[in-house]
């Protein structure tokens, strides 16, 4: 038993290691995109930075330390309604990000709006996406959004933050240009797609449905040559009213030619659909981690 938890507290060391790590080198790569392509070209990418960016357009004040000041009174409101745990590490990472926004002294990498547009989005995505890997969040938006969700649970953290950007992005139509809203609108969809990829990963895993009278041979191959797991769901045919089951497998993306074959070769009149699995958690798979 004390070996147990002298196990349990390493684990937990070293998750929480792993966790600032990735929100320092989240809030890195994140804040580098506001120097090299972001800030020069006037895009301001919804939120809170956004609206700093606005400021910085006109008043020429601070992106970072601009940010970071109007995140205080949204942390001293986040304390009572958040988990101490998930705000500590997320006023490191806005600290952080505020921080190197303003302190990576990085020189433009284009004045061309479009590829900043592009590029700006992709560093801000996998930036953002490092942090909520890390369980925490830059303040901002998503902290109120989270505030607002907790005591309203029928308004949804997307919802409102869907419209706290569309203000930001009609904000900056209006005072720096159309055309720098539209490309605003633009890194936004760009930095939400990479924020997905970076949370769920790239390992592009399948999900694979096979109904077949051959279930059991199926099935059998399918652990003893491919070392996969397999569960079979209970299933009734709407037509035929015969139960059978089907068979369910979470495999890789190389794996699916191989699993193809198996039922091809056991049944070629067997039906099968495969799914993506956005994440696979367990054993086989990436470790489940606690967030």
């Amino acid at each position: 038993m004390k070996r147990m938890l002298q196990w349990m507290k390493c684990e937990n060391a070293s998750d929480t290691l792993l966790a600032y790590v990735q929100i320092v080198v989240g809030c890195i790569i994140g804040g580098a995109a506001y120097p090299l392509f972001l800030v020069p070209n006037s895009i301001a990418p919804g939120g809170l930075t956004g609206v700093t960016t606005i400021l910085n357009h006109f008043f020429g004040v601070p992106v970072g330390i601009t940010s970071l000041l109007l995140n205080i009174p949204l942390f001293l409101a986040g304390m009572h309604a958040m988990g101490r745990s998930f705000v500590w590490r997320s006023l490191v990472a806005t600290v952080l990000f505020s921080f190197s926004i303003d302190l990576i002294r990085l020189q433009p990498m284009t004045t061309d709006p479009l590829l900043a547009t592009i590029y700006g989005g992709v560093l801000l995505g996998v930036g953002l996406g490092l942090i909520l890997r890390g369980g925490a969040t830059t303040g901002g938006t998503d902290m109120v959004a989270r505030i607002v969700h907790h005591r309203l649970p029928y308004i949804t953290t997307g919802m409102f933050l869907f419209l706290i950007d569309c203000c930001v992005v009609i904000a900056a139509g209006l005072s720096m240009g159309t055309s720098e809203a539209l490309y605003a609108l633009i890194t936004i969809f760009i930095s939400s797609k990479v924020i997905d990829m970076v949370m769920v990963g790239f390992t592009g895993n399948k999900a694979c449905f096979i109904m077949s009278p051959a279930w059991e041979r199926i099935s059998g191959r399918i652990l003893q040559e491919m070392d996969r797991g397999a569960t079979h769901l209970k299933a009734e045919g709407a037509y035929s009213r015969q139960s059978r089951p089907v068979i369910l497998c979470v495999t890789s993306r190389q794996e699916i030619p191989q699993i193809k074959a198996i039922v091809r070769q056991e049944d070629p009149d067997a039906f099968m659909f495969i799914t993506e699995a956005h994440e696979a958690l367990g054993e086989g798979f990436q470790r489940l981690e606690s967030e």
